[in-house]
């Protein structure tokens, strides 16, 4: 290793911020769980994991941040799993200096690759994928007026930006747009204001066990159309929760959700159904879910860097920092359980179409839905 004389740290530090309690415990719980199956070492360094709970507050996100770059000194971050607090934190952690790798699904925190988004890397696929392959299934399926109800937060703002650019590239009108928290119990007004435009179809832009309130609402109401929900309901928690009232639900997903179904071609199915078999053996059947796929992705992805940077210096530096920055842009064709990894210094996330499938929610299960 490179070095200049200095003792240097013998491990490589990683602080870890995940919403394991809150709205969002759902997606934080699973994320945790792939986290607890990452091996001991990275890139052939001892390996310090660092894991706090973020409460699903930004505030409490920005907290621990803060404690991960002043006492910890970590050499890369993991998390937040949040979009609000994912943001929240982008500057601090480029003004320290220090890379992180996010578990959410929005663009906003890594688009534009400009200032302190430089720092930031995202697992989960864009907002905007999700959205182009679910508005090319609903144009092929008659769609052409969608009701939207969506979080009235950052998740549910970037969804409606997405969705109605590719909507309107489909020419599918939203004839309506509503919005709730994670935290609301009734969402009735919401329902039948959208139900009065007799939309073709609905789609609640949620995540996690709160996007199910709206869809049993539509239901008790009565609504026949088809119901699409976002990418972010994929837990197991959510099917328990919906029982037969999301029964038939159609969602973007990436390909560790469906593994078991997706056709045999897929570029991504062994990697996905390794990744799927291991997480079931230790949680049980039917436990994986997309947010725990982004979480085991990001092990082989910072492996590949660490590796490669620890040839320059060594771990626990500003210089090594950096280093894992430069490296992370580098990845090339690295195939991990929700996809295949290609970033540049404008693009990092690095995930092209074979990282985005349709699904659908049949007998109480999330399989793959082909064309």
């Amino acid at each position: 290793m490179c070095g200049s004389g200095a003792v240097h740290a013998q491990v490589v530090t990683v602080g870890i911020d995940l919403s394991t309690t809150g709205p969002a415990a759902s997606i934080g719980l699973s994320s945790q769980k792939a986290i607890q199956m990452w091996p001991k070492k990275l890139g052939g360094w001892g390996v310090k994991y660092i894991v706090l709970d973020d409460a699903s507050d930004p505030g409490q996100a920005v907290r621990n941040i803060h404690r991960f770059l002043s006492e910890d000194k970590v050499d890369v971050i993991v998390g937040p799993n949040v979009t609000s607090a994912a943001l929240a934190v982008l500057d601090p952690v480029a003004t320290a200096g220090t890379p992180m790798i996010t578990l959410v699904g929005s663009a906003s925190v890594v688009e534009p690759q400009a200032g302190s988004r430089t720092w930031v890397f995202k697992m989960a696929q864009n907002d905007g994928a999700m959205a182009d392959v679910m508005t090319r299934y609903m144009s092929s399926h008659g769609v052409k007026t969608v009701g939207f109800i969506g979080f009235a937060d950052g998740y549910g703002d970037s969804w409606f930006k997405e969705f109605s650019k590719f909507a309107e590239l489909r020419k599918i009108k939203i004839v309506d747009a509503e919005r709730f928290n994670r935290t609301d119990t009734s969402v009735t007004g919401q329902v039948l204001k959208v139900m009065s435009t007799h939309p073709d179809a609905v789609l609640v832009a949620g995540a996690g066990t709160p996007s199910v309130l709206p869809q049993l609402e539509l239901k008790q109401r009565g609504y026949q159309g088809p119901i699409y929900q976002t990418h972010g309901i994929a837990t197991p928690e959510f099917l328990k929760l919906g029982g037969k009232d999301v029964e038939g639900t159609l969602f973007p997903t990436q390909p560790v959700v469906v593994a078991k179904s997706l056709p045999a071609d897929h570029p991504v199915k062994k990697v996905a159904s390794t990744f799927v078999s291991q997480y079931e053996t230790t949680f049980g059947a039917g436990s994986v879910t997309q947010f725990a796929g982004d979480a085991a992705g990001v092990w082989p992805l910072l492996n590949n860097a660490v590796g490669r940077a620890a040839k320059i210096t060594s771990p626990g530096t500003g210089a090594f920092r950096a280093a894992l920055r430069n490296e992370l842009e580098q990845t090339h064709e690295l195939v991990v359980p929700n996809g295949i990894v290609n970033m540049s210094p404008q693009d990092h996330v690095g995930l092209d179409q074979r990282a985005s499938v349709m699904g659908e929610v049949k007998d109480g299960r999330f399989v793959y839905l082909s064309n």
